[in-house]
């Protein structure tokens, strides 16, 4: 599937998205994959309350399931302005 990273996301992962192959059923479990890659990614999802996530360009939960998933974001929340 594609995980797509936004804003400080980005920043902290060093990249705009990439191509995962998981076995994570959850989103959750897919933030627990990503962190123990290396410390980058764990600096990213360390406070998943700072975080959003959309599936398919759906605002979702962490706890939301993966099967079916194309493409996954994670994003800080939006403010308006």
């Amino acid at each position: 599937m594609d995980v797509l990273y936004f804003a400080w996301v980005r920043e902290r992962i060093g990249l705009p998205k990439e191509k995962v192959e998981t076995q994570a059923a959850t989103v959750s479990e897919l933030v627990t994959e990503l962190s123990a890659r290396e410390e980058r990614y764990a600096a990213a999802f360390a406070d998943l309350s700072a975080l959003r996530v959309a599936l398919d360009q759906e605002l979702s939960d962490f706890d939301a399931p993966l099967a079916g998933v194309r493409e996954v974001a994670f994003f800080p929340p939006m403010t308006g302005g």
